[in-house]
């Protein structure tokens, strides 16, 4: 499966996903584009889901027009610490058939 995280997620998150192939914002080099384009680009580049931290991209974007998976991180803050507590969660969602649109993963 063909991953994103976006860049307001530590890059260390993309060892916990090895599994699959997982790229950072910074990696495609797609750094300070807007949530719509970045969609569009992951779409282009047939990407399976998009990791963020971003709870309002699920408010902002009509996804009627952007087929793409999208797993919002729901914690307290964006350390890794923090984060790491949810893989195992993201990881029983990408186990699945993925549904387009947001999916939010709380501790």
């Amino acid at each position: 499966m063909r991953l994103l995280l976006d860049e307001n997620l530590p890059k260390r998150l993309k060892h916990d996903f090895a599994e699959h192939e997982i790229y950072t914002v910074a990696d495609k080099g797609w750094a300070g584009i807007s949530n719509g384009k970045l969609l569009t680009l992951l779409i282009e580049n047939s990407f399976d889901a998009l990791l963020t931290f971003d709870k309002n991209l699920q408010y902002q974007q009509n996804f009627t027009r952007y087929i793409i998976s999208v797993i919002v991180l729901n914690a307290s803050d964006n350390s890794y610490s923090t984060l790491k507590e949810l893989v195992p969660k993201v990881k029983e969602i990408l186990a699945t058939p993925l549904q387009p649109g947001p999916t939010e993963v709380k501790i």
